[in-house]
């Protein structure tokens, strides 16, 4: 799940004395803003991946709130749909 975190400010200095340490929490998740000069020059902030597989437990806190699914109507409005699955550009 990807949330938004506060950023934490260092300074060029920080960054190049601490960078393992730094390095280690923007993989951890968290996210910095370097400045230099006192003037903000970049972000570090971790790479967002696509998750690939998801908890039960948080499927399940991620699908409480939706409507439950009425089967006999999810097949009559498939139904109404196109299921043409040739291919238009084929031969």
């Amino acid at each position: 799940m990807w949330h938004m975190s506060m950023s934490q400010t260092i300074n060029q200095r920080d960054l190049r004395m601490r960078s393992r340490e730094i390095m280690d929490a923007v993989e951890r998740g968290e996210e910095f803003v370097v400045t230099r000069d006192g003037r903000d020059v970049g972000e570090l902030i971790p790479l967002r991946r696509t998750q690939r597989f998801v908890h039960r437990a948080d499927f399940v806190a991620m699908s409480a709130g939706l409507v439950p699914l009425d089967p006999d109507r999810f097949f009559a409005d498939l139904a109404g749909i196109d299921q043409d699955l040739s291919d238009p550009y084929g031969r």
